[in-house]
């Protein structure tokens, strides 16, 4: 007969610990309950599946004990719990996903035996080494000579998101994914090479195939009658080369197509690394016709600079913010204001990550002007838009 999995309590009320170790027992955990932090250590051990951790306990608070998980390296399931203010969960929720840690839930005391019971029935049926969430495994490293290879033999393909108007549910445009179609190991996500591709100076290379193919395919979808815009990530290297929008507008002519078709998506932090160089690209490039979107943005240091300074035609609010929009106040403010200052600064604004129909209906009532996110689709191949943009209001509503 397998072990239960352990799950480890810590929290100095007596009665809410023995109240969440009944409910763990019968979710069919081997449930632990400390009410010091000081034997943290001496129960923990890398096979917890679960630790529910109170932040706020006398001589050791929960961010300790946060901090002593993540230099374990823990992949543990956590559940924080507190009986204060909800943006000090919502802030230690995110310190902990900075550090590497996974958090299952957060709940604020009192809470209801139903809302402990469903979030622990469904990790005791996770296996512990899933509970990361990252998504992809990271066996079989990828080499650098396997990626020049991938240039050469023409692995690499790029699939589209597209992207919805709220106003009247019609299809704006797509975003340019580039994907690796690897002999081996599958559809490689780019998070699997996009590092190591920065790191050999093989990104000039892969920008150029996404640019490439991203832009032949816009020509096939015009001479099959969809006139549709494409977004494009623009890596940290084209902010350093002074050609790049010479380049990038002989590409759009050379494919047949118009200039505002194009839109050119920069991260805050690609923007920082080069600054008067890129004001010098960026402000060209907007001289040439294409449009400019500022993507994940509230995630950098110097937002409101870089709408200052950069002429941006878009604005991207970041997933962490409009996938916690229903729920977190906070988050929702800060979409709410972000689309007001977007909507002031003449700006059209994308919410990327919009997962559920509740999310939808939310970010239309606040006025978000673009929709992008699995509730609408997923990533697809080239040759798949077409058939879907003919159904496409049986995907949202």
């Amino acid at each position: 007969m397998q072990d239960k999995p352990h799950l480890l309590i810590v929290d100095d009320e007596p009665d809410i610990g023995e109240f969440i170790r009944n409910i763990a027992v019968l979710a069919g955990f081997d449930a632990e309950f400390i009410d010091e932090a000081s034997q943290f250590e001496a129960c923990y051990h890398p096979d917890t599946r679960v630790v529910v951790l109170d932040l706020f306990m006398p001589e050791r608070d929960g961010i300790e004990l946060l901090r002593v998980m993540a230099e374990l390296n823990a992949k543990t399931a956590i559940i924080l719990i507190s009986g204060y203010d909800k943006s000090v969960l919502n802030s230690a929720r995110k310190l902990a996903k900075e550090q590497g840690l996974f958090v299952a839930g957060t709940l604020a005391k009192p809470f209801r035996y139903d809302e402990i019971e469903l979030l622990l029935n469904n990790l005791a049926l996770l296996p512990l080494e899933n509970q990361s969430q990252t998504g992809q495994t990271r066996s079989g490293a990828i080499s650098e000579q396997a990626l020049k290879n991938a240039l050469e033999t023409d692995q690499l393909v790029v699939h589209f998101q597209p992207q919805v108007e709220f106003g009247n549910g019609k299809l704006a445009g797509v975003e340019a994914l580039v994907r690796w179609q690897h002999p081996d190991h599958g559809l490689l996500m780019p998070g699997r090479f996009i590092p190591l591709a920065e790191q050999s100076g093989l990104i000039d290379r892969l920008t150029d195939v996404v640019i490439e193919k991203s832009l032949q395919q816009l020509g096939e979808w015009l001479q099959q009658g969809l006139r549709i815009n494409v977004a494009i990530n623009m890596p940290p290297v084209s902010l350093k080369n002074l050609h790049f929008p010479e380049y990038i507008s002989e590409r759009i002519n050379a494919c047949g197509l118009a200039a505002e078709q194009v839109t050119l998506e920069v991260t805050e932090t690609t923007l920082m690394q080069e600054l008067a160089r890129s004001l010098d690209i960026l402000t060209r490039i907007r001289m040439k016709g294409m449009s400019l979107s500022i993507d994940d943005f509230g995630t950098g240091y110097s937002s409101l600079v870089q709408l200052y300074r950069i002429p941006f035609t878009e604005l991207k609010i970041d997933l962490s913010f409009v996938k916690h929009a229903v729920s977190d106040p906070e988050a929702l403010a800060i979409v709410k204001m972000t689309t007001m200052l977007g909507h002031e600064l003449g700006m059209s604004i994308v919410a990327e990550g919009v997962e559920d129909q509740s999310t939808w209906h939310l970010l239309k009532q606040l006025g978000c002007d673009i929709a992008q996110g699995y509730y609408i689709a997923k990533p697809m191949p080239g040759e798949k838009i077409l058939a879907w943009a003919k159904t496409i209001h049986a995907h949202i509503s």
